[in-house]
């Protein structure tokens, strides 16, 4: 029977297997479901095409596994000793923190575990071109106030689209500043918008203009068009849905992306309706904590992969 594994993020299984709904088997953080691969805001990474593989010893555990492909990263969940040793006879992954700006990975890579002392789990392809769906940049900490700018940095890799120079954008609880910073950096217009203020160094950035206000009392007919909207108000999800709807009513915003920031309990229905929005797409960021990313893009803003 046709099957997909999903991988939770750290601490939210739950919120996995009550998004999927029809979860056959958890081990661990891993998520069985019937069926092929579907959209997952939960899943950190999702194997694309797994199979069961019955194994006698460990050199046969690595010859099946190089037999579909080179490259694995191992996710363990048991037997630990045992996988490691077939992990040692598998050409070694080990990944170094990219550089901000440049491509995701190229180069195929798959996920497997040893579900019991006989069986493998393996898929030849995930959704994640990181091991395990775990973005990890060389970090800049020095100039950005905070290390939020890291969320926006993954999404923009993962997309691999970026505001273009000269674009206007707004940053929509700005403070501290680091998403602000990430967006004058690229040589955008930002307009930030929060009731506490931002970092001095980032304020003075060229192109920066900074407004002590709410989020919620900016009305867009001051703004005119916009090509970004950024969100990263702490808020309730469902308020965040009311100012998300107010500025694409006002239909002068090419291209959206907000943070939905869970207080207490997940609020499942909210973030169904984001998720639900045609050509958006919800999603958590292995930088996320209790929170969802939505992003909904105008197709003129979408860049082709490096390289194609």
């Amino acid at each position: 029977m046709e099957f997909t594994v999903y991988l939770a993020p750290k601490g939210f299984t739950n919120e996995l297997v009550h998004e999927l709904g029809d979860v056959t088997e958890v081990v661990d953080r891993l998520a069985f479901a019937p069926g092929p691969p579907r959209p997952a805001a939960w899943a950190q990474n999702v194997w694309l095409c797994p199979e069961r593989i019955p194994i006698e010893s460990i050199t046969d555990a690595a010859n099946k596994l190089r037999a579909l492909q080179r490259n694995w990263a191992l996710w363990s969940v048991g037997h630990h000793r045992r996988a490691r040793l077939i992990e040692a006879q598998l050409p070694s992954i080990n990944p170094k923190p990219i550089r901000i700006g440049t491509p995701p990975p190229r180069a195929p890579l798959g996920s497997w575990t040893l579900l019991d002392r006989d069986t493998i789990v393996a898929s030849p392809a995930c959704l994640s071109p990181f091991p395990h769906g775990e973005a990890r940049f060389v970090e800049n900490k020095s100039e950005p106030p905070s290390r939020a700018y890291l969320k926006l940095w993954e999404l923009f890799t993962l997309l691999e689209t970026v505001p273009s120079p000269g674009s206007f954008c707004l940053d929509m609880g700005g403070s501290p500043g680091g998403w602000t910073w990430v967006l004058a950096s690229l040589g955008c217009r930002v307009l930030s918008v929060d009731k506490a203020p931002l970092a001095p160094r980032v304020e003075t950035m060229p192109g920066v203009e900074y407004r002590l206000l709410s989020a919620f009392a900016l009305d867009p007919r001051e703004v005119g068009e916009v090509d970004w909207f950024f969100c990263d108000v702490v808020c309730y999800p469902d308020r965040l849905w009311r100012l998300v709807d107010r500025w694409r009513t006002f239909g002068k915003v090419r291209n959206f992306v907000c943070t939905l920031k869970f207080q207490g309990a997940t609020d499942h229905e909210t973030a169904a309706k984001f998720q639900a929005y045609p050509g958006s797409k919800l999603m958590h960021l292995s930088c996320n904590k209790h929170e969802l990313t939505w992003v909904l893009l105008d197709q003129g803003s979408r860049l082709p992969p490096a390289g194609g």
